[in-house]
């Protein structure tokens, strides 16, 4: 953006965000992602009541729903960074546009995901999952016919979610998250304890609760007093420039997650070979590992805020003394989120119903993952997010997709199926990647090319 002296030009730099304000934003968003993160813990816990084989389908199905969740919250970030740096630049009609541009986009493309899901269901359940038990894919098609539902519904929450969080207004987004976990645990403690529904039971309130989410949060958004907020009487017409805009920060995140995603697919199919002990220590493993890695997760998600309406006003000083504040934070959060996990670690493998081998295998995995995130996670994870809410997404989809089909792809099958390491060598090749990753990232972000490409100048 170029950098004048004119008044409109100083008004666009008068961005901050005070101590006070970063702690607005951040709070609410780490207990948002601790409430995501318990609901996981509970349906797994819920569903552990039917049996380890009700574990490992469900986790099976859940690796290609969170690839499904990492696409959509891509392109809703997408849409919240340039409407953040419209925001920035005191365009707060094109913000309101590119909201209402990225919800259309977001509803178009949901619905069509949905209706490919039905088709590919028996690709997924007979080739895709590998060889697991009749048991094992009797309950992973439950599971999947039922909350292929909910798809469209958790596309328009998670562009909502998005939208107010670049607003700065995390704890709108927080309450509607905290609503939806409500309607999904109590829904899944009356179907599986009370009425004996098991994988059923665990699905049908996934896809309640997410239907009652997207209505929540479509109908405060319809609220003026927002800074963006959907206007009646605008046109529902594709906006080709603004829908652009959005996509060429939303693709190169949708890629670069579902690729991440499908990168975790395919080393599950390696860890299905090695029997379901190692299946379900992966699912347990990946629920507490999500939680080691929370508070770096809120962190990334206020940069994206902060960052975007600082390259609005084009204030790239900011920028670099925001990001640096905000990647130390990450680190604070993570070591205190690694310590509180491996603390609680016993009565975590206790309340699983799983064998002593599958425990085993978990906490060899969780240990390794806790240690390594102290290290690495916030500079291959938390930094990257200056660079995409900059503009820069392409840049970040070509290294992360490189880094992890070689590496953690590669490693995965070498450590985890030639040298016989298992499911343990699927978890050390992810590592690998992260170390791979954080050079690419740092020599980027310590230059200067990305500080020219912002979507609104």
């Amino acid at each position: 953006m170029e950098k004048g002296n004119t008044v409109g030009e100083q008004e666009k730099k008068e961005i901050a965000f005070s101590n006070r304000d970063l702690r607005r934003l951040i709070v609410p968003l780490l207990i948002e992602q601790m409430l995501n993160c318990t609901v996981g813990l509970l349906d797994s816990l819920m569903v552990s009541t039917v049996g380890e084989a009700a574990v490992s389908a469900v986790s099976l199905v859940d690796c290609v729903n969170v690839l499904l969740l990492q696409v959509f919250a891509a392109l809703a970030a997408g849409g919240a960074i340039v409407a953040g740096q419209y925001i920035g630049c005191r365009e707060t009609k094109k913000a309101c546009k590119a909201g209402q541009q990225l919800l259309l986009s977001l509803g178009v493309l949901s619905l069509a995901v949905m209706a490919l899901m039905y088709l590919l269901a028996d690709f997924l359940l007979h080739v895709v999952f590998g060889t697991v038990t009749p048991e094992v894919s009797g309950y992973a098609q439950t599971y999947l016919m039922i909350v292929n539902l909910s798809i469209p519904f958790i596309a328009l929450y998670n562009g909502g979610a998005a939208l107010f969080r670049v607003m700065g207004n995390s704890r709108i987004s927080m309450l509607v998250a905290l609503l939806m976990n409500a309607v999904n645990v109590g829904g899944n403690a009356l179907l599986v304890f009370g009425f004996g529904m098991g994988v059923a039971g665990v699905a049908i309130p996934t896809v309640l609760s997410r239907v009652v989410a997207a209505a929540v949060i479509l109908a405060l958004l319809c609220g003026k007093r927002h800074e963006i907020h959907l206007q009646r009487g605008m046109s529902w017409r594709p906006d080709w420039g603004m829908v652009r805009n959005i996509m060429s920060v939303g693709v190169p995140n949708g890629v670069e997650n579902s690729l991440f995603q499908l990168g975790k697919i395919v080393m599950l199919s390696l860890i299905s070979t090695c029997g379901t002990a190692s299946i379900a220590a992966n699912a347990i493993g990946n629920n507490v590992a999500q939680y080691q890695i929370l508070g770096g997760m809120s962190v990334g998600i206020a940069m994206v805020t902060v960052v975007s309406q600082c390259v609005g006003a084009g204030d790239y000083e900011k920028v670099r003394a925001y990001t640096r504040k905000l990647v130390k934070l990450s680190y604070l959060f993570i070591l205190l989120m690694v310590g509180l996990t491996l603390a609680f670690l016993p009565l975590i493998l206790h309340l699983y119903n799983v064998s002593p081998e599958a425990d085993s295998y978990a906490i060899r995995c969780i240990l390794l993952h806790g240690f390594s995130a102290c290290v690495f996670w916030p500079l291959a994870f938390t930094l990257p997010n200056t660079l995409r809410a900059a503009g820069d997404a392409k840049f970040t989809m070509i290294v992360s997709v490189t880094v992890m089909w070689i590496v953690r792809i590669g490693c995965g099958y070498l450590l985890g199926g030639y040298f016989g390491w298992g499911v343990f060598g699927v978890w050390t090749a992810m590592i690998l990647d992260w170390c791979f990753r954080i050079p690419a990232f740092l020599l980027r972000y310590r230059g200067h090319k990305w500080e020219h490409m912002s979507l609104v100048g």
